[in-house]
C-alpha cells in the first residue's frame, strides 16, 4: 500500500508562551492517537512549535485505512420473529440499516441468549477523506482552559487562528479547521518574512521556513541555539548565564528567530539581594543575568530578541531602557523597606484578610505561633526562636518589595530579619517556612525552619477543610495539595518522630478558637484532613 507524508499547520496569533510546549505535545499526540484508532499505519510523527504555529508531520502516512471488518448487534432472536417464524419490524429495521436482509444476518448464542448480528468486511475509507476529522478532533481535545472566540464566526481557539496547512503528499486536503480554510501557504516571521510561503511537499516545511521564513519550527534546536549562542556571548564577556531550565523553555516560546544580545547594568544594582535581581531579570523580563566564576552576578545579562537587527545597539539601548528603571524601583523599595524593621509591620497584619472565616494574617501568625512551638518541643528545635520567627514570618507580606515581587515572600523577609539584627535561625526560618515551593523543591534545613514549615502548611490545610473549601478537580487556591505534599516529605525525609494526627487535632483546636467564622472543628474533618495527606504519601 503507498504512503505519503502528511503536515499539518495552525498559523495563530501569539500563543501564550507557557503553554507552548504542552500545546504542542498534545497536538502530536492527539493526531498520533487517532491515526492509530483508525488502524492507519505511519512513520515517524514529529511536532513542531514556535509563538506563531502549531505544526504536526507524520511520515509515510496510508493512503487507505485497512479492509474494515464491521459487526452490529441486533435485536434479540425472540424479539425478532413472531411466533410463526417470520422477520418482525424490529429485525425488519435492523436489517434494512444494515443494507441487507433479514435471511443475511447471523444468529448468535451468548451468556444474554441468542441474537440477531451483522458482520461484513468493507474497503477501508481514503486517509486524506478522515484526516480532517482527525486534526479537528486532536484540536478540540487540547488542555485549554479557555478558549476565546474572533470575528463573526463560531470557531474557538486559544488564540485567532489565521491560516492552516493541510497536506497530503503534494495534495492540499480541502478542510475548513476552526474556520480557516486549508491551503499550502504558510507564514514565515511577521517582520523579516512577511509574504506567504508555498509549501510543495511536507518534506519541505523545516527548510523553507528557515530559509525563506526566518522560523525555527522545531522548538529544541530554537532552545538549544539560545543556550548555545548565550553560552558563547556570555564566555566572551568572561561570564557564565545563570540559565533556568523554565525560563530557558519560555523563552523560546517567544522567539522565531532567536539573536541573543549583552546589555549592561548600573554597577549600583549589584548592591541589592542576589534574588531581587535575577527575579527581575528572569522573571519579569525574560533576560539571562550572567556571573564570575566565583557565582557573584557581574552587572551584564543576555536578552534574547526575535528580529536581526541592522543596529543592533539600538536593540540593546533599548533593553537597558527597559531593565534600569525596574532595577531603580527595587532599589527604592529596598532602602525604603529597611526603614521599618519587620516587628514594627505586625500590628497591620490584622487588616489583612488572610480567608474570610479564617481570619487575618495575624490570626493566622498567632495560630502557626502556638503550633509550631508545640512542634518545636518535639523535635528539638529551639521554642524561643521558633516563636519569633513565628510572630516575623508573615511581615515581609507587607513590605513595597514584595507587593511587586510575590514570587520573594520569605526571601525578603530573612533579609530584612538580618537587618534588624534577628538571630540566624530566626532569619533562615522566615525564608525557609514556605519550602518545598514546588515538587522537587528543597527543605528547610533548619529546626526552627521545620517546625516553622509544617505549622504554616498543617494550619492551612486543617483551616481549608474545616471550612469545607476543599480542593476539587483542577482547583486549589490555597495550595492544599503542595501544602500536604511538603507536611509529607519534611517529616519523612527530615526522620522527624511525630504524630500526624496529634499535630491536626492540635492545628484544628487552633483554627476553631482564633477563627471566629468557625468555630469547633469537628472530628470528622480531622479524619478527612489525615486521610487526604496520607493520600499524598500513597501517590
Amino acid at each position: 500500500m503507498s504512503r505519503r507524508d502528511f503536515l499539518v499547520e495552525i498559523g495563530t496569533e501569539e500563543l501564550p508562551p507557557l503553554a507552548l510546549k504542552e500545546l504542542a505535545d498534545a497536538f502530536l499526540a492527539g493526531i498520533v492517537q487517532r491515526l492509530g484508532e483508525s488502524g492507519i499505519r505511519h512513520g515517524k510523527a514529529l511536532r513542531f512549535a514556535s509563538p506563531r504555529r502549531l505544526a504536526v508531520l507524520v511520515k509515510g502516512v496510508q493512503e487507505r485505512q485497512p479492509e474494515q471488518e464491521v459487526k452490529r448487534r441486533g435485536p434479540p432472536v425472540s424479539a425478532a420473529f413472531d411466533g410463526n417464524g417470520q422477520p418482525t419490524r424490529a429485525a425488519l429495521a435492523f436489517a434494512e440499516s444494515c443494507g441487507v436482509r433479514v435471511t443475511d444476518l447471523q444468529r448468535v448464542q451468548d451468556t444474554k441468549g441468542e441474537f440477531l448480528l451483522f458482520s461484513a468486511r468493507r474497503p477501508g475509507a481514503l486517509t486524506g477523506d478522515l484526516l480532517p476529522g482527525i486534526v479537528q478532533g486532536s484540536l478540540d481535545a487540547l488542555p485549554i482552559p479557555r478558549r476565546m472566540r474572533w470575528g463573526s464566526g463560531d470557531a474557538e481557539f486559544v488564540r485567532p487562528v489565521h491560516w492552516v496547512v493541510l497536506l497530503f503528499g503534494k495534495d492540499v486536503i480541502p478542510a475548513s479547521i476552526l474556520g480557516v480554510p486549508s491551503d499550502r501557504l504558510t507564514r514565515g516571521h511577521r517582520f523579516h518574512a512577511p509574504k506567504p510561503i508555498r509549501l510543495g511537499t511536507p518534506g519541505a516545511y523545516l527548510k523553507a521556513l528557515r530559509k525563506r521564513g526566518y522560523v525555527l519550527a522545531d522548538f529544541e534546536e530554537r532552545r538549544e541555539k539560545i543556550r548555545a549562542a548565550s553560552l558563547e556571548l556570555a564566555r566572551g564577556l568572561g561570564a557564565e548565564p545563570v540559565m533556568d531550565e523554565a525560563l530557558l523553555d519560555e523563552v523560546a516560546s517567544l522567539v522565531e528567530w532567536p539573536v541573543p544580545l549583552a546589555g549592561a547594568l548600573e554597577e549600583r544594582f549589584l548592591q541589592l539581594p542576589r534574588e531581587v535581581l535575577i527575579a527581575t531579570l528572569q522573571d519579569h523580563q525574560r533576560y539571562f543575568p550572567l556571573s564570575s566564576s566565583s557565582g557573584a552576578l557581574v552587572p551584564r545579562f543576555i536578552a534574547v530578541s526575535n528580529i536581526e537587527s541592522k543596529d543592533p545597539e539600538q536593540v540593546r539601548a533599548g533593553n537597558e531602557r527597559v531593565v534600569g528603571p525596574r532595577l531603580a524601583d527595587a532599589a527604592f523599595f529596598y532602602e525604603t523597606d529597611r526603614k521599618q524593621s519587620l516587628a514594627a509591620r505586625a500590628p497591620a497584619l490584622a487588616k489583612v484578610t488572610f480567608q474570610t472565616r479564617l481570619g487575618s494574617l495575624h490570626d493566622k501568625a498567632t495560630r502557626i505561633r502556638q503550633l509550631a512551638a508545640h512542634i518545636a518541643e518535639r523535635i528539638g528545635a529551639d521554642v524561643r526562636f521558633t516563636e519569633r520567627a513565628a510572630e516575623l514570618c508573615k511581615c515581609d507580606l507587607l513590605t513595597a518589595m514584595v507587593g511587586e515581587f510575590p514570587e520573594l515572600q520569605g526571601i525578603m523577609g530573612r533579609y530584612y530579619a538580618q537587618h534588624d539584627g534577628e538571630p540566624a535561625d530566626v532569619c533562615a526560618a522566615i525564608a525557609e517556612h514556605y519550602l518545598p515551593r514546588f515538587a522537587g523543591d528543597e527543605l528547610p534545613a533548619t529546626r526552627v525552619g521545620m517546625a516553622l514549615a509544617l505549622a504554616d502548611k498543617l494550619d492551612t490545610i486543617t483551616g481549608i477543610f474545616a471550612i469545607d473549601q476543599k480542593p476539587t478537580g483542577t482547583r486549589d487556591p490555597f495550595g492544599v495539595r503542595r501544602a500536604s505534599l511538603g507536611v509529607v516529605r519534611i517529616i519523612i525525609e527530615k526522620q522527624l518522630e511525630l504524630d500526624l494526627r496529634e499535630l491536626i487535632a492540635k492545628a484544628a483546636d487552633l483554627v476553631g478558637t482564633h477563627s471566629a467564622g468557625v468555630g469547633v472543628v469537628k472530628d470528622d474533618v480531622r479524619e478527612q484532613v489525615y486521610d487526604y495527606t496520607m493520600e499524598r504519601l500513597r501517590a
